[in-house]
């Protein structure tokens, strides 16, 4: 007799490989000193929020507790949503409709809620683009889809456009994007989302039914160098844009963001109630009214990410010096590095020797690399790399 779903029971016992190794360091630090460890496991943001932040919750909770405190309507309050709808409009200069914008537990309560909505039977397919964080599969399998993956082009890690074109189906339903990327930093250009959405028409049209892009974005504002995030939106009509202040405004672990239907999506209203009634069956309504009523006093408003630009270039050339073949980051907090061996997972195993925490690839549907969060001290960087030679020393 089976007492559990299978699905959920195994994604409960096949635990994320990054908070596993994170619950690792964290039993570390315990046994040896947090001066010991070198951990660049969790994408957990190191710098202070920004001081409209903390002045919003002040000045906030010495007003009307009850009105503060209770629910709001199940899409968020309309003001931050329009409040959303104006800050897109003057980053990208395009206009959102307030109407077709729905505030979430943060980006992953939107792709949760975004594949319930836009999935329609059993076996319909998502393509991923490699790599990607691992959970768009649980997300994709708890709403009764395959997630499909389609490699990058491993020269820079842009779009591969054959390749892409291949993972395109008569199944196909949706495609998930992550730009700046988790875990590579890599931000999609232009020429990439063009030949995206020229694949994408193309296939739809063979199908008789729009296929959804889906694009998750909490990295957006981490963009160094200048370089461009650009919308989809402006490229792909039928598109999703699931967003998360945690990492602009280094708020994580208060779980708001929110869910936005293109403005010319071909059907936008029919996309956003299906979205309204996949967050009512999944639970996710009304997310925290406190919250949303902070963002919605400090949107556009952002932590020091200039601070995540000087580790970059410090743990960037640091292994660079010492051997390593690394993918260089335009955006986001995070480094990937090219295995010294075939089997990432015994690279990482055998960096724990050293007490180097390094999340392998494998999870993120590209074998081979690790994964470095450097969202960590500068101080910690520079103590690592003793630890990162005499690893490499192992190889040579």
């Amino acid at each position: 007799m089976q007492v559990f779903p299978e699905k959920p029971l195994a994604w409960g016992k096949a635990r994320s490989c990054i908070r596993e190794l994170a619950e690792y360091g964290w039993s570390r630090r315990e046994e040896i000193g947090a001066e010991n460890v070198f951990d660049f496991s969790l994408g957990n943001p190191s710098i202070p929020a920004p001081a409209g932040v903390n002045a919003a919750i002040a000045e906030l909770i010495r007003g009307d507790s009850v009105a503060l405190h209770g629910y709001t309507t199940a899409a968020g309050v309309l003001s931050l949503r329009q409040r959303i709808a104006e800050d897109y409009g003057e980053g990208f200069g395009i206009a959102l409709e307030p109407n077709h914008i729905y505030v979430t537990c943060g980006a992953a309560a939107g792709l949760a809620i975004s594949l319930r909505a836009l999935l329609v039977a059993p076996g319909d397919e998502v393509v991923a683009l490699a790599p990607f964080f691992p959970e768009y599969r649980v997300f994709t399998e708890a709403s009764g889809g395959t997630l499909v993956t389609s490699q990058p082009r491993f020269s820079d890690f842009q779009l591969d456009p054959e390749a892409f074109e291949r993972s395109l189906g008569p199944r196909t339903r949706a495609v998930i994007i992550n730009s700046p990327n988790n875990p590579s930093g890599v931000i999609l250009s232009r020429e990439s989302l063009s030949a995206l959405a020229s694949a994408m028409r193309r296939q739809s049209e063979k199908n008789g039914a729009p296929i959804w892009l889906i694009c998750d974005e909490p990295y957006r504002e981490l963009a160094y160098d200048g370089a461009e995030v650009p919308s989809a939106f402006g490229v792909y009509d039928d598109t999703v844009l699931c967003y998360s202040f945690s990492k602009s405004m280094s708020i994580p672990g208060e779980r708001i963001g929110y869910l936005a239907v293109g403005p010319k999506a071909s059907y936008a209203g029919e996309a956003y109630a299906a979205i309204m009634g996949a967050g009512r069956a999944l639970g996710y309504v009304n997310p925290p009214s406190l919250f949303q009523r902070v963002v919605e006093r400090c949107i556009g408003q952002t932590a020091d990410v200039s601070k995540y630009l000087e580790n970059r270039n410090l743990l960037l050339g640091g292994l660079r010096e010492i051997g390593y073949e690394c993918i260089e980051p335009q955006g986001a907090f995070y480094l990937f590095v090219k295995s010294p061996e075939p089997d990432a997972k015994a690279f990482s195993e055998r960096a724990k020797k050293y007490e180097l925490l390094l999340v392998p690839s494998d999870d993120f549907g590209t074998p081979g690399y690790v994964r470095l969060a450097y969202c960590v001290s500068k101080d910690m960087i520079s103590r690592a790399m003793p630890a990162f030679r005499a690893l490499m020393a192992e190889y040579k």
